[in-house]
């Protein structure tokens, strides 16, 4: 059945609810990228939970509650892990309900901005610049419309529109005015696509993700020969089935690292739920993790260090009273359509006294021509722009702008020109009419915020389109001495001559968009990690190439829609927020791998040992849930989530493995190493639930210090926490067992709570905690070599140094 195309006065009432009824809605993917089934579905059914999940039904059977427990926990991590995601998710779900830009659309006559979800079929959607088409259409209205397509085609020149032309979703305007009519809206449309790849619910280009998936491929790898050698081992060992039941899963449940995945995505999600609380929309997550690793931040001035409102301050008269100055200027800003920051301050300070003069032609502002300009019948060709731009170098008037310009105020030229504006050759000869002075505000916490920076050690470049003069005034009131003050028209071309200027500079005016992105590249070049700041159209592609981009929630939509990072309340102090944000799940998912890694490794050593000696394995799962609780689990929910304010740096994957598999190594050996010596002999009447109780306190000695290595820098909560972990682990070792003996005489059902641990035997014990002091002392030798080879100087309290 064919739709008749709407007039374009748009469609009425009766059009849109035909339209809606036959599901030609925008109809959008979800804003956070996983539905609840996804977050549920990703906790819960994991390669990571499906050993611990089937040793925990086997356990069970055994009906040895107590040496279940550790399947409990894992049910409850998954919970927690759960609860945590959704509320990630309903925070970016909100959140990108706020930040989204609403779309224009014209039904009945009337523009009316509505939800993009209900936008149908046959629309006509008003556009102007700095507005992202959000739906494929074909253009029924243009005025110098210029639409930049580089998002989907990389062609950075933007294209002339005209009636009848195709515009795609995921563009934007960078000049002009129109509308275009939807043609193809919801899943069918680019818009889709890009909804989902901008607003994600993910951890792509993740360093940490990347370095915990090659763990994880690393330790599936060696959980096969050692996990079916282990099996065959304890199952033909003596005893009942329940026994060796219970010897398995004690060897393979902590070859699992299930803890280590959760806290990874706990630790984001509630990252994502406190910048939630700052007002900053996260629409990729590894955001969090990227600005943490910036060491170069790009801010353009306008809108980011300065707010994008502007008054009208003074006119500085090159001939005449002015009176007709004046005028000229109400008449510009009141017959543009789209006025930008200036016009709108212009039109606000002067009204419009008498009748509209008639618009002949009229060329739009663009950030590449750097002016703006109209034809009236009768009255002349007016231009309005920068002054080094008209008015030629060195002149008189060039000067003055100058002088006006450094006190950090914005300059605009008024001038008549000797062609019509559209003509191709525009601006032509332009006589200088009168010189337009526009004040900026500085953002309060602009100041505050670029100290920060500078104690962070991370460099900040003041990047603008404005006079280089008036950029360095703002930057210098601001108290930052940033160097040179550099006009970008004066960058030489070469691109390693460039990139030393940009590397060299921290402050550019005059520049380009097509600048703005060079400046990226030329600093990404040189091993930079780069944010980049802004609210225009000019800096979208700048945003798109840096590795972090962070937009203004008052911005354009075309610059929200690229950036990672959306400050809604458009307060730059909100970014040493992220920072800190950044800064903490990254050094705290590091402590947390290596907790995880170092239990996995010792756990995969003593099991490969035990099964090639075939023995027994010395633990039931109940022990291991000690060992889990006291000296990882506990601790590293709590350091996952503490203030980290250290400086991210590369090289995650190489510190972690550098760490816990000597550590890991040190502690299953040492712990086999008093397994051998406190075992009896058959025939001999030992006991071995002491040898197990031995081999489990070398175990409990060598994984504290694990802890209490992993834990530093220390603090005194640190201190704390470690010293409240080491307490609990030895107490079920030496007071549990004997508290339960004791109380199961009086209730008999407490008696399936027994430990069964022995810690009566002195001389056993006293080689169980040698052995383990030893370990410690070599964890502790192995905390400083790794510390050497990946070249950190290491302090035990205080910071770390050498970054």
């Amino acid at each position: 059945m064919t739709i008749a195309e709407p007039a374009t006065t748009g469609l009425t009432a009766a059009d849109v609810a035909d339209r809606v009824a036959r599901g030609l809605v925008n109809e959008l993917p979800p804003r956070s990228g996983r539905t609840t089934w996804d977050i549920v579905r990703a906790n819960v059914f994991t390669r990571i939970n499906f050993l611990p999940m089937l040793l925990f039904v086997m356990v069970l059977t055994t009906g040895s509650i107590v040496n279940a427990l550790f399947g409990f926990l894992i049910i409850i991590n998954s919970g927690i892990g759960i609860v945590q995601e959704l509320r990630a998710k309903r925070t970016l779900d909100n959140l990108a309900v706020v930040g989204e830009g609403k779309p224009s659309v014209r039904r009945e006559g009337v523009a009316t901005e509505i939800p993009r979800e209900q936008i149908v079929v046959d629309d006509i959607i008003e556009i102007g610049p700095g507005d992202q088409v959000i739906v494929d259409g074909e253009v029924v209205e243009a005025s110098y419309l210029e639409v930049d397509e580089s998002l989907l085609t990389g062609e950075s020149d933007p294209l002339l529109k005209q009636p009848g032309d195709a515009v795609m979703s995921g563009s934007f305007v960078v000049a002009g005015v129109g509308a275009y009519r939807a043609t193809r809206v919801g899943h069918d449309s680019y818009a889709a696509r890009l909804t989902m790849e901008a607003s994600k619910f993910s951890l792509v280009k993740s360093e940490l993700q990347s370095g915990i998936n090659k763990i994880l491929r690393l330790i599936t790898w060696m959980l096969i020969p050692v996990g079916l050698a282990t099996v065959w081992v304890q199952w033909n060992q003596p005893g009942t089935w329940q026994e060796k039941i219970l010897s398995m899963a004690g060897a393979l449940v902590p070859m699992v690292p299930e803890g280590l995945v959760l806290l990874t995505s706990l630790a984001f999600a509630v990252g994502v739920v406190r910048l939630g609380r700052q007002n900053v929309l996260v629409q990729e997550l590894p955001a969090i993790e990227g600005l943490a690793r910036v060491d170069v931040v790009c801010a353009d001035k306008t809108g980011t260090l300065t707010e994008n409102g502007l008054q009208f301050g003074e006119l500085d008269v090159l001939a005449g009273d002015g009176d007709d100055e004046r005028e000229v200027l109400a008449q510009l800003a009141a017959a543009d359509p789209r006025p930008n920051a200036s016009v709108v301050a212009l039109a606000h300070s002067l009204p419009l006294a008498g009748d509209a003069w008639q618009v002949d032609a009229m060329a739009p502002f663009t950030s590449a021509k750097k002016w703006s300009g109209m034809s009236f019948e009768g009255h002349g060709n007016w231009v309005l722009g920068a002054p080094d731009v008209l008015a030629p170098p060195g002149s008189e008037v060039a000067q003055r702008a100058e002088q006006a310009g450094s006190t950090g105020r914005r300059v605009l030229l008024l001038g008549e020109s000797d062609r019509p504006v559209d003509a191709p050759d525009a601006p032509g000869t332009v006589t200088p009419a009168a010189l337009v002075i526009l004040e900026q505000k500085v953002r309060p916490e602009a100041r505050d915020t670029l100290a920060y920076f500078a104690d962070q050690d991370v460099a900040v470049k003041v990047i603008s389109g404005d006079n280089a003069v008036s950029v360095g005034a703002v930057t210098g009131s601001l108290g930052v001495d940033a160097g040179e003050v550099v006009d970008a028209r004066t960058l030489p071309e070469a691109p390693e001559l460039f990139a030393d200027k940009v590397e060299q500079a921290g402050v550019f005016g005059r520049v380009t968009p097509q600048q703005k992105r060079e400046m990226v590249a030329a600093l990404q070049s040189r091993g930079h990690n780069v944010a980049m700041t802004g609210d225009g159209v000019n800096d979208v592609l700048a945003i798109k190439d840096s590795d972090l981009g962070v937009a203004m929630g008052s911005g354009a939509p075309a610059t929200r829609s690229v950036a990672q990072l959306v400050l809604l309340d458009d307060s730059f102090a909100t970014l040493p927020h992220v920072v800190a944000e950044g800064r903490r799940v990254i050094g705290n998912i590091e402590r947390v791998a290596n907790f995880f890694l170092s239990k996995t490794i010792y756990s995969i050593v003593l099991a490969l040992l035990v099964a090639i000696w075939r023995l027994p394995f010395p633990f039931v799962p109940i022990h291991i849930s000690f060992v889990g609780w006291f000296t990882i689990g506990i601790p590293a929910s709590i350091l996952a989530l503490a203030p980290n304010a250290e400086r991210a740096r590369p090289g995650f994957l190489k510190r972690v493995l550098s760490f816990s598999i000597p550590s890991g190594i040190v502690v299953g050996l040492a712990t086999f190493a008093t397994y051998l010596l406190v075992l009896p002999h058959p025939g001999s009447g030992g006991n071995p639930v002491q040898a197990s109780t031995a081999a489990l306190l070398t175990l409990m000695i060598g994984g504290t210090w694990v802890m209490a290595a992993t834990a530093r820098p220390y603090e005194w909560w640190k201190l704390l926490l470690i010293g409240v972990c080491g307490l609990a682990a030895f107490a079920s070792i030496f007071w549990l067992p004997g508290w339960v003996g004791a109380w199961a005489q009086a209730v008999p059902a407490i008696a399936r709570f027994d430990p069964q641990l022995d810690p009566s035997n002195v001389a056993l014990m006293g080689t169980g905690a040698a052995v383990g002091l030893l370990a410690a002392a070599l964890v502790e030798v192995v905390w400083w070599v790794s510390g050497r080879l990946t070249g950190e100087h290491r302090h035990v309290f205080g910071t770390l140094a050498g970054r």
